[in-house]
This record gives C-alpha cells, structure tokens and sequence, in this order.
C-alpha cells in the first residue's frame, strides 16, 4: 500500500468529483464504495483508491492511499496543481 499527498488551489468538492469523474465508472471504471463531503473510495482490479481531502488557507490538501493504481494516482496527483 502506497500513501501520496498534495496541495491542490481546488476545493476539496471539486477535488472529490474530479476524483470520481477519473477512477470511477466513467473513467477507469472502479467501484465507488463509500462517498461523503471530505473523501471517496473506490475497489476494484485487486486494489483500492481512497482520496481524502481537508480545507486550507490557500486551497486543499489532498490525502491518497493506494493498492495497485499508484501509476494511476500520481497521474490523477498532476492534474490537482
């Protein structure tokens, strides 16, 4: 399991639904399982994606952990700066 984070000028809600539009079903197509105002979670091809994010001063800290989609989540990681 690998753990990532990253500061993004985004919202965290605009983060999160970033986040579903790219590993969810319409984009890698992993299974949301859990999804609230401050993280969601996808399962799927033997691993997992959980994106967390907490408000700053200055925009939003973006907290991931991964099994088996880290290529995937360093690329979602470029498109938040």
């Amino acid at each position: 399991m690998a753990r990532y984070s990253v500061e993004s000028r985004r919202s965290g809600k605009e983060v999160l639904a970033q986040a579903v539009a790219y590993f969810g079903p319409g984009g890698l197509g992993l299974e949301t399982k859990e999804q609230d105002t401050c993280l969601v979670r996808f399962e799927g091809g033997g691993g997992h994606v959980l994106v967390t994010v907490s408000a700053r001063d200055k925009g939003t800290t973006v907290d991931l952990e991964t099994r088996e989609w880290d290529y995937h989540v360093r690329r979602f990681m470029a498109t938040l700066k």
